[in-house]
């Protein structure tokens, strides 16, 4: 009679039961670091631990429970409201008044989804130690608590884990006879050790399931092989979210790419975005937005052809129109680069913040009127087009108070280079004629 298999799935009764079973936060757990040395002097803080799925933030979480003998309560911010935390915190108050007293991990997942009333709820339990609070999330912490909670909370930073610490958990997992496959090591192709962890892409819940998934099917097939296991995997997902951190992180990273003059990175960050699921759209337009603060008049050519890429997407769709998109990045990162006009406009505003309502000299005042014309609007206004060189040197545009002020200083780069020549020249004139 066969025995019966666990009815938990692997990723589930894999679970790391001691800190040293923890694979790949070396950096918060290994011998000097900061989670283990709070741990080991038996000083918890209340904390989150943010990081990608499948990094072990739930497991972390219970391990910090079970270390200190604290009683673990757990809620999902998903389906838990203001009720289900104070029915918490009435249970962490018994367990403090019980003798002995006994301490409560209150840990809460995706703890980002409570909203600023519930995540206020929590206040004066954690600041007064009626629990330690452990939340978990995969979203930036400082955008998605409020600040008084965060205060109060250490952020651990959980890493994505790297393929050899998959690899070292696949074969843990493969080959564990309590709790895993009991298999040898050599019950699959060495070639699964590869492929899984690069497949899983830093989330250990993913390969643990692709394991389980791949085993299961190649027992009742009767092979191992790569073929079925390419099929299980089909196409891979990486790590992206259209509203998270890693969107606005990749969406910097190729802007920063295209400003350092990097093609290749800039091509590969497009990749990954197009990869995860971004409109194709939104790329257009911020490709548009850096032809114009970042190449701007060193090579006016830029923005014009950002803009017909933006149109042939437009026109053509994807996939066909995505590389329109790519030509116009490969250019935007080649191209001469100049942020002078970005930074002459920013310093117009500010002049503007800094000196109110400046009157408009009346020469180049708009003069309609005959009462405007005897009030001086428009008097002694020289007409460029009649002037040498079609320019009236020295006559004044900026208020009284800002004569004199260059907002803009082009650049050694590109076409600035002759621009910046002419203006020069110009100025000059301006100013042996005023």
């Amino acid at each position: 009679m066969t025995a019966s298999r666990p009815v938990a799935p692997l990723a589930e009764r894999m679970r790391p039961r001691m800190l040293d079973e923890v694979l790949g936060q070396d950096h918060l757990l290994g011998e000097n670091g900061p989670l283990r040395i709070a741990l080991e002097s038996g000083r918890i803080p209340s904390m989150v631990f943010w990081g990608p799925p499948g990094v072990g933030k739930t497991t972390l979480a219970r391990l910090v429970a079970t270390h200190t003998d604290a009683q673990f309560i757990t809620l999902s911010a998903v389906m838990a409201g203001v009720k289900d935390i104070r029915e918490s915190m009435a249970k962490a108050q018994m367990a403090l008044a019980a003798k002995p007293p006994q301490r409560t991990v209150l840990f809460i997942d995706e703890i980002h989804r409570f909203n600023k009333s519930q995540q206020d709820a929590l206040l004066p339990f954690v600041e007064d130690g009626t629990v330690v609070l452990i939340g978990a999330t995969t979203e930036n912490p400082s955008f998605e608590l409020n600040g008084a909670l965060l205060s109060r909370l250490r952020v651990f930073v959980l890493r994505p884990l790297d393929e050899a610490a998959i690899r070292a958990l696949l074969v843990r997992a493969l080959t564990d006879t309590e709790r895993g496959l009991g298999e040898s090591a050599e019950a699959i192709p060495a070639s699964w050790l590869d492929r899984i962890p690069e497949a899983a892409d830093g989330d250990a819940r993913r390969a643990l399931i692709l394991l389980e998934t791949a085993v299961e099917l190649s027992r009742a097939a009767g092979e191992k092989n790569d073929a079925l296991l390419e099929k299980l995997i089909g196409r891979g997902l990486r790590r992206f979210d259209k509203q998270g951190e890693n969107f606005y992180d990749q969406i910097s990273a190729l802007h920063k790419s295209v400003r350092g003059s990097d093609p290749d990175a800039a091509l590969y960050w497009f990749a990954r975005m197009l990869d995860g699921g971004v409109d194709p759209v939104y790329v257009a337009r911020r490709v548009v937005r850096m032809s114009i603060e970042d190449i701007g008049l060193a090579d006016p050519r830029a923005q014009r052809l950002c803009l017909d890429a933006w149109d042939t997407y437009e026109r053509l769709g994807s996939p066909e129109g995505e590389l329109a998109i790519a030509t116009a990045i490969v250019y935007l990162a080649v191209a001469p680069k100049s942020n002078a006009v970005y930074r002459a406009y920013s310093a117009a505003r500010a002049a503007v913040e800094q000196h109110g309502s400046l009157e408009v000299p009346l020469p180049i005042r708009n003069a309609p009127t005959k009462l405007m014309q005897e009030l001086g609007y428009g008097k002694n206004y020289r007409y460029d087009h009649d002037e040498a060189g079609a320019h009236a040197a020295g006559q004044q545009f900026l208020p009284d108070a800002l004569v004199g002020t260059e907002f803009y200083t082009p650049t050694q780069r590109g076409l600035e280079i002759r621009i910046a020549e002419k203006l020069a020249q110009l100025r000059q004139t301006n100013r042996r004629s005023s």
